[in-house]
C-alpha cells in the first residue's frame, strides 16, 4: 500500500533500481481510463468550435471533478509526444515528501496512454503492480485546431491532486522538451548512463 511507503534517499534508490534498469517488463493490467476522446467529449458537438472554446470546455469539464485533471497543449508543439513515447515507453518520476521521496515508474501503452505505478511494487512483480495514476494524450485536434488534450486520472488516495498534476506535467515536459528528453532516451536505451542522483536533484529543485 502506498500509505506505508518507506521514503528513500537517492543513494538508497540507486542501489535498489540498478538491478532492474536493463530490462523493463510491461505491466499486465489493461488501461481503465477513457480510451478515446469520444469517451469524454462528443466531438460532433464541438466540430464548429474555436480552439479557445474547446480549451475552455476541456478545463471547465474537468475543474470540478475529484482526482481528475484536464490539460491543454499546443498541437504543433506536442506533435512529437506520442512517437517519442512509443520509442521510449518507460520512465520514472519522484514524488517528494518532507522526509524524502518515493518513485513512480511509467509505461506508455499504445496508442496514447501512460500508466504509472509505485516502483517498489513494479520491482517485486511487474505483472501485479497496480496503477496509481494514468494520463492519456488525445491529438484528435492537433492539426485542425492546433490543440492536444490531456486527461489525467489519479487512482490512489495516497497521491493528492497537486502531486499527481506535478508528476503528469513533469512527464509531459520530459517527452516534449528536447533537453529533458535526453534523460528519457538514456533511461530506455542506455540505462547505465542515466544518473539517478542528478535526475532526482533536478526534479527536487523543480518540485
Amino acid at each position: 500500500m502506498l500509505g506505508t511507503t518507506r521514503l528513500v534517499t537517492s543513494s538508497a534508490f540507486k542501489r535498489k533500481l540498478a538491478p532492474s534498469f536493463p530490462v523493463m517488463r510491461c505491466f499486465s493490467f489493461s488501461f481503465a481510463g477513457p480510451k478515446n476522446l469520444d469517451d469524454i467529449l462528443k466531438k460532433e458537438l464541438v466540430a464548429d468550435k474555436s480552439s479557445t472554446e474547446i480549451s475552455d470546455m476541456w478545463y471547465t469539464y474537468h475543474e470540478n471533478k475529484e482526482n481528475v485533471h484536464g490539460i491543454v497543449l499546443d498541437g504543433k508543439a506536442a506533435e512529437p509526444l506520442l512517437s517519442r513515447a512509443s520509442s521510449n515507453p518507460f520512465f520514472v518520476q519522484p514524488i517528494f515528501r518532507e522526509n524524502g521521496y518515493f518513485m513512480l515508474v511509467s509505461q506508455f501503452m499504445e496508442p496514447s496512454h501512460f500508466i504509472m505505478a509505485y516502483l517498489e511494487d513494479y520491482k517485486m512483480d511487474p505483472g501485479s503492480a497496480q496503477p496509481l495514476l494514468t494520463f492519456s494524450v488525445f491529438d484528435d485536434y492537433a492539426k485542425g485546431k492546433d490543440l492536444t488534450l490531456v486527461r489525467a486520472d489519479i487512482l490512489n488516495r495516497g497521491i493528492d491532486d497537486a502531486e499527481g498534476l506535478k508528476v503528469v506535467k513533469s512527464m509531459l515536459d520530459h517527452y516534449l522538451d528536447d533537453d529533458e528528453y535526453i534523460s528519457v532516451k538514456a533511461f530506455n536505451a542506455k540505462p547505465e548512463t542515466f544518473d539517478i542522483d542528478d535526475f532526482v536533484s533536478q526534479q527536487n529543485s523543480k518540485w
